[in-house]
């Protein structure tokens, strides 16, 4: 498109034209006739829209993680500008403005998130590649960028800046309040505020927000990683196990489709007579490695609706394909050495392609149009998942290889025993017939598959990480407020066990106002995970987006290791407080 140009106004400037075309030739294609048009990053052709789906998520939870931290340090920076109310009193009594004294507390806090920016871009680069560990071996021309470049350096310097911003304005605001009366700050007792830190608002907001936050965290990696290992542990419609793949191609040999199919003939007699090996076949694509193609489609008696897509997937596959990788067949035949380019054109349709277009009826017989060629359907096969484990089932259709030739392709190998012993035996194989055609793409079928759930995987890890963190980051917020609102309180406590109160009450009260903020911030964390989580359901697999378990497990997580364990020891440290001492702290 030419530069300011909306791919919005071309896409209804093609549609205009298609209708018009429609219209003059209303027999060239009697199916849906629109348009639509995509940023090349997001077309809907290629592994990065996988990826487009996942990314959103993961940013999203990165900046929830962000909010966090940014809270987490406002609330630290609140408690240290209590303690620092005399030196601020003391600089407002001898000149400094209140508008100086804001500028020195965001001046810290935004060296504070420089030096986190730069700390996380070190660590970036030493983990760029991380996330390619995620990927399985493929030829596929498919990598990601995680490169630390001038995007990536100028995105991390305005988050730094942000996250001075948001950190340190509220404290920045509490302290330069001192300027409106220094002398008061420089009379009271240091630090002694029974009514201080324990009972700020503004700090108890912070931590309930802290608890909320990471509640909705910790649901998310929850959520993910259930779904995860519930796909892992899902029947894909096929038998993975024992089987070897390897691909050739024989169009740089340039072999004519007769001679191709010839190669290919023999190639599968030759392989079915090695020891141990049980079935063998050919195929266009490797299930869930994101190879398989696309087609258009008209069944027989169907009429497609006016916005109605027609295109479902499509595989080239050889003789006995559904024996060798065990799909079930639920009526008619598999392909057979006698659907050859001399007989009848035949295909065979899953159970959800035959449901939506033969709803009711018997599809064995029915007649199907792929691409321009009709064929008779002779079977349907059960449903199995070729592109991600955890898409819904859709139409697919398979045609024989020998009626529909492809020079490249992958060679599927069932075998008895380790499949990938029977690599040298493959090679051997084919080289026998020709030397000079190469094996390549040699792995299994347990591992190609690998590929269909590789940006699950992505995101269940890199949500259980920050799930970690804000597991990490709440219980540290939560002591630090509670540990120092229990320091500011030592003169309070003093005297009350003095008037009688024992260590247990000093106790239970100390651990109870964390307990305190940790009901709000639960109940506060559960009513927003609930709203939210609704937005991972296109990404989860066999578990719902309210699964109460889930946020079951993440509540007693949170409440247990980021609220009982962060107040055990302020409350301890309360309880063992001489009294004493404590009378004569100022």
């Amino acid at each position: 498109l030419k530069p300011g140009v909306d791919h919005r106004q071309a896409e209804n400037e093609l549609n205009i034209l298609m209708q018009r075309l429609a219209e003059r030739f209303p027999d060239a294609h009697k199916g849906p006739n629109a348009i639509s048009s995509d940023p090349l990053w997001r077309s809907p052709f290629g592994v990065n829209v996988y990826l487009y789906g996942t990314l959103p998520v993961l940013f999203a939870l990165a900046l929830v993680l962000l909010l966090l931290a940014c809270a987490n340090l406002a609330n630290l920076l609140l408690v240290r500008s209590v303690a620092r109310r005399r030196e601020f009193a003391i600089r407002l009594s001898i000149g400094a403005t209140r508008w100086g004294l804001m500028r020195q507390l965001m001046v810290e806090s935004t060296l504070i998130a420089l030096a986190g920016a730069g700390l996380a871009l070190v660590l970036t680069k030493w983990t760029a590649h991380g996330l390619s560990a995620f990927l399985p071996p493929t030829t596929l021309p498919l990598a990601l960028n995680a490169r630390v470049d001038r995007t990536v350096l100028a995105a991390a310097t305005m988050m730094s800046l942000f996250t001075a911003a948001a950190s340190g304005v509220l404290p920045a605001l509490r302290a330069s309040r001192l300027a409106l009366a220094p002398g008061s700050a420089l009379k009271e007792e240091a630090l002694n505020t029974s009514g201080g830190i324990h009972k700020s608002r503004l700090a108890g907001g912070l931590v309930v927000g802290q608890i909320a936050l990471s509640l909705l965290l910790l649901v998310c990696a929850g959520l993910l990683v259930s779904s995860q290992r519930k796909a892992q542990d899902a029947y894909p419609g096929f038998d993975p196990s024992h089987v070897f793949l390897a691909s050739v191609d024989l169009k740089p040999m340039g072999y004519s489709k007769a001679q191709g199919i010839a190669f290919d003939e023999q190639l599968l007699v030759r392989l079915k007579s090695l020891p141990g090996v049980q079935a063998v076949t050919l195929g266009d694509f490797s299930p869930l490695s994101y190879t398989i193609h696309t087609d258009f489609i008209q069944p027989e008696g169907y009429v497609p609706g006016k916005i109605e897509s027609m295109e479902v997937d499509r595989g080239v596959v050889g003789p006995e394909y559904l024996r060798t990788v065990r799909t079930a067949m639920l009526t008619g035949r598999d392909f057979t050495d006698g659907d050859n380019a001399g007989a009848p054109l035949v295909s065979i349709v899953n159970k959800a392609l035959a449901d939506r277009y033969w709803p009711g009826q018997d599809p064995i017989g029915k007649r199907l149009q792929v691409a321009r060629d009709w064929t008779t359907v002779v079977g349907v096969a059960a449903n199995g998942k070729y592109r991600r484990l955890v898409d819904s089932t859709a139409p697919l259709v398979l045609i024989p290889m020998l009626q529909s030739y492809r020079t490249d392709q992958t060679v599927y190998v069932r075998v008895a025993g380790d499949p990938t012993s029977y690599a040298s035996a493959v090679e051997r194989t084919v080289h026998e017939l020709n030397s000079d055609v190469p094996l390549f793409s040699e792995t299994t079928l347990a591992a190609n598959m690998r590929m269909g759930n590789a940006f699950q995987r992505i995101a269940a890890a890199v949500a259980g990480s920050v799930g970690l963190l804000a597991l990490v980051l709440a219980a540290i917020g939560v002591y630090g407020v509670v540990a120092y609102a229990t320091k500011q309180r030592t003169h309070e406590i003093g005297i009350r066990m003095a008037l009688g109160a024992g260590k247990r009450d000093i106790f239970r009260q100390v651990l109870g106002r964390g307990l305190y903020f940790a009901g709000v911030g639960l109940v506060l964390g559960l009513m927003i995970s609930l709203a939210l989580t609704r937005y991972l359901r296109g990404m989860l697999y066999g578990v719902g987006a309210a699964d109460w378990l889930t946020f079951v497990i993440a509540a007693i997580l949170l409440c247990v290791a980021a609220t009982l364990l962060a107040c055990v020891v302020p409350a301890r440290r309360a309880a063992s407080i001489d009294p004493l001492r404590a009378l004569r702290t100022e």
